[in-house]
């Protein structure tokens, strides 16, 4: 059975960076995506380097959603970004609250994602397809549980279309998720972030800060592989294409890659799951 599956890129940051992601994203435009994202940096630091990467996303054929953060951002600046990308022909926005970069106070005029989406809709009425970021293992910055999943279906009722999920490696986490948003109100489709394992430190690193478990039985098996990559990335495609599977056996709506502008590791999952 075939499953829409999409792919998220970060805008380099050099020259050479930026000649590496464009044969990345030759190789996984082999698999169909049904779009490819870019993230937004801090603050909306990248800005120039995220437009530029889904324009050349576009100019390829493919569909390309652009991050899109609002924390310090004001009315008036996002109203510009959006006449921007519009006329681009991004169709596509993952709307975020996003991170404050460091040593920069708060201010800006959206407090929470729920105003961008608000705002968005209210600006553009239906010409974006919103996506709203899903925490299936909690926010790191939530005050509850029940407080994250109120501020998510809060962002779905201002007018998301679908949502992305944090990665995770517990697919009980996802589906307990999805249940109780549903019950909340909240049902649009929620597809799972899918996160290649294929560096054990920065793997472990990267996700205790951002609040993603790593079960502890993946984690004393990657400690235990010490510096052996081949077996990291051995069983860290192991891993992820048994979480893929059962997922998909589930009926997930679709798969969307943290490709980390690397092709090898994606496409190493896509083969396996015959996708």
């Amino acid at each position: 059975m075939t499953l829409p599956i999409s792919f998220e890129f970060f805008p380099p940051k050099t020259p050479e960076g930026a000649d590496k992601l464009r044969t990345v994203r030759q190789a996984l435009y082999a698999k169909k995506p049904e779009f490819c994202s870019v993230t937004f940096g801090a603050g909306g630091s990248t800005q120039e380097g995220t437009f530029g990467t889904v324009g050349e996303i576009l100019a390829e054929g493919v569909s390309a959603a652009s991050h899109f953060s609002c924390i310090g951002a004001t009315k008036a600046g996002v109203r510009e970004q959006l006449a921007t990308l519009k006329a681009m022909g991004v169709k596509r926005l993952v709307a975020l609250r996003g991170d404050l970069p460091s040593g920069y106070g708060a201010g800006g005029e959206f407090s929470y994602a729920s105003d961008l989406v608000a705002f968005i809709r209210a600006e553009t009425g239906d010409h974006f397809h919103i996506e709203v970021a899903a925490y299936p293992e909690v926010h790191p910055q939530a005050r509850s549980a029940d407080a994250d999943l109120q501020a998510y279906v809060t962002k779905v009722k201002a007018g998301a279309n679908s949502a992305i999920t944090q990665y995770f490696y517990n697919s009980d986490a996802y589906f307990r998720f999805v249940d109780d948003a549903h019950k909340l109100g909240a049902t649009v489709p929620v597809v799972p972030g899918i996160m290649p394992i294929t560096n054990s430190s920065q793997l472990l690193r990267f996700s205790d800060a951002c609040g993603a478990e790593v079960p502890r039985w993946i984690r004393l098996r990657l400690q235990g592989y010490g510096d052996d990559s081949a077996s990291i990335k051995a069983f860290g495609l192991d891993v992820v294409t048994d979480l893929c599977d059962q997922l998909r056996n589930a009926g997930v709506p679709a798969l969307h890659f943290y490709s980390m502008n690397q092709s090898v590791p994606t496409l190493a999952v896509c083969e396996r799951l015959g996708l």
